[in-house]
């Protein structure tokens, strides 16, 4: 199972949820409380997607965050890599690995393959904007679907 870290999960719903309110000016507190997430958690994925230019702050009595760009000009994948750094798959295919080497790069049959797997990845998270995430709106709490409850609406 592939799995963004809990920290760009947590980047891409304040992304997302400050995209949803584009004219906002939001605090870290406001935002930790309408997200549920905690607010040193918050914190720290702000102060990540501002270093990014993805965020602006603004201090004092009317401060806060908002997107620095449209949210149809941010992608999933910026903010991911705001988090997270760049892709990658494996530790050999990840940038910061590459630079070090690799004791199997010689004869590993499968390392030139996951630039191309990583690029694909890449391109499908930079294909969804933060507008797109936003336009479904909060997410429904979980409801367990039962006939027995169709039952009782008829």
């Amino acid at each position: 199972m592939i799995v963004l870290s809990k920290l760009a999960d947590y980047g891409v719903i304040v992304a997302t949820h400050l995209a949803c309110h584009p004219e906002r000016q939001i605090t870290a507190g406001v935002l930790a409380t309408e997200t549920r997430l905690p607010q040193a958690t918050v914190a720290k994925v702000l102060k990540s997607l501002a270093h990014a230019g993805i965020v602006t702050a603004l201090r004092g009595a009317a401060g806060g965050y908002r997107l620095a760009r449209p949210p149809a000009a941010v992608s999933v994948a910026e903010v991911v890599a705001a988090i997270d750094g760049a892709i990658g798959m494996t530790q050999c295919s990840n940038h910061d690995t590459l630079a070090a080497g690799c004791e199997r790069e010689a004869f590993c049959p499968t390392r030139p393959h996951w630039q191309r797997i990583n690029l694909a990845i890449g391109a499908a998270l930079a294909s969804v904007s933060l507008a797109e995430m936003a336009d479904s709106g909060p997410a429904a709490p979980f409801r367990r679907h039962t006939p027995f409850m169709e039952t009782i609406a008829s």
